[in-house]
C-alpha cells in the first residue's frame, strides 16, 4: 500500500486570532505549528503533504515550507475558492468566506489518490496521534472503514473563549454512532464556583462531560469521501444559498455515511492534550508548551 498523505486545512482567515496564524512562529527557531505536525507525520510514515489554502496565500506558504521540506516529504497545494463549478454547481453565490471545512477537503480531490489524513493548520496534536493514524491508514483503512482521532473534550479547551468541536457518540465497540459539530463550547462556573464545560444551542446551555470524545478535524479517509461529500454539497448549497454564514463542516459527511450504512468510523482514542491557537492570547501558552516538549526531548530544538 502507498504511503498515506497528510492534508492540512490552512485556508482560514483567522478572524478571532487577528493575523495569519498558519505561518506564525511558535517554536524556538520560528517553527510554525504546521512544522511540528509535518515532523510527526514524516516520522510516522506519511509520504506527501497537501496544503489547502487560498490562492493568494501561495507565495507566502511556499516561502515558508517548500525549501525546508525538499527531499523530506512531497509537497503540493490545493486552492479553496468561491468557484463552485469544479463541484458541478454552475451558479455564482456572493459570500464573505468559502463554504467550510468539508468544502476545503473537496478542493483537494484532484491532488489525492491514496488514503489520507486531514488536520487543521493551527492545532498541535502530538506524536501519538500521527503514529496511530498512520498505522490505521496503512493496515486497516478501506472505503467502508475509516477513522477519526478521538480527543477528550476536556483536553481541547481554550481559556479565552468558545471553541468548535465535533462531539462524538461512540458505541461499545469504539465506533462512531454519530458526530455533531458544536460551534459554541466553553467554560462556565457551576454553583460551587468550579469550572465546567458546556455547549450552547439555540441560546440554551448543555453540560458536556470532560471525557466526551470529540473530533479535532483529525480524520482518516479514502478518496471515496470526495464523492460522498460532493453529492451532499450540491444539496447543501441549494438549501443555504441565501445564508452567507452557513458552512459545510467535515463531521456532516462521516455522520451521513454512518447513518446510511456506507462506512464504519473507528474512534481512535488518544489521551494527548491538544493545544492550539484560536485567540491571540493562546499564543503564549502554545509557545510555552512547545518549549517544554523541546526541553523534555520530545522534539529537537530545530526541526528541519
Amino acid at each position: 500500500m502507498s504511503k498515506p498523505t497528510l492534508l492540512i486545512l490552512a485556508a482560514g482567515m483567522a478572524s478571532r486570532y487577528g493575523s495569519l496564524k498558519q505561518i506564525d512562529a511558535f517554536g524556538p527557531h520560528g517553527e510554525t505549528i504546521i512544522d511540528y505536525s509535518i515532523y510527526d507525520a514524516i516520522k510516522a510514515g506519511f509520504g506527501k503533504v497537501v496544503f489547502i489554502i487560498r490562492e493568494e496565500f501561495l507565495e507566502k506558504m511556499q516561502g515558508v515550507f517548500d525549501e525546508k521540506l525538499r527531499g523530506k516529504i512531497d509537497v503540493d497545494y490545493a486552492f479553496q475558492s468561491y468557484d463552485l463549478t469544479p463541484f458541478g454547481i454552475d451558479r455564482l453565490i456572493e459570500r464573505a468566506k468559502p463554504w467550510g471545512t468539508a468544502h476545503a477537503v473537496m478542493s483537494a480531490k484532484d491532488k489525492v489518490n491514496e488514503p489520507f489524513c486531514v488536520i487543521n493548520a493551527d492545532d498541535f496534536y502530538g506524536t501519538d496521534s500521527f503514529v496511530k493514524m498512520a498505522n490505521f491508514l496503512t493496515t486497516d483503512v478501506a472505503d467502508d472503514k475509516m477513522a477519526l482521532m478521538g480527543f477528550q473534550v476536556g483536553n481541547t479547551m481554550s481559556d479565552y473563549g468558545y471553541v468548535s468541536r465535533g462531539v462524538c457518540e461512540v458505541d461499545a465497540d469504539g465506533h462512531m454512532a454519530s458526530v455533531t459539530e458544536r460551534t459554541n463550547i466553553y467554560y462556565v462556573n457551576d454553583d460551587q464556583g468550579a469550572k465546567k464545560i458546556v455547549y450552547e444551542e439555540d441560546g440554551v446551555q448543555h453540560d458536556l462531560d470532560p471525557e466526551t470524545r470529540v473530533s479535532m478535524n483529525f480524520w482518516g479517509f479514502t478518496p471515496k469521501i470526495f464523492t460522498v461529500a460532493e453529492s451532499m454539497f450540491s444539496e447543501f448549497v441549494e438549501k443555504n444559498a441565501d445564508n452567507p454564514k452557513s458552512e459545510f463542516f467535515i463531521p456532516s459527511v462521516p455522520d451521513y455515511m454512518v447513518k446510511h450504512g456506507m462506512a464504519d468510523f473507528r474512534v481512535i482514542p488518544t489521551s494527548s492534550k491538544w493545544f492550539g491557537v484560536t485567540y491571540k492570547e493562546d499564543k503564549a501558552i502554545v509557545q510555552e508548551s512547545i518549549s517544554k516538549l523541546v526541553a523534555e526531548g520530545a522534539y529537537p530544538e530545530k526541526l528541519f
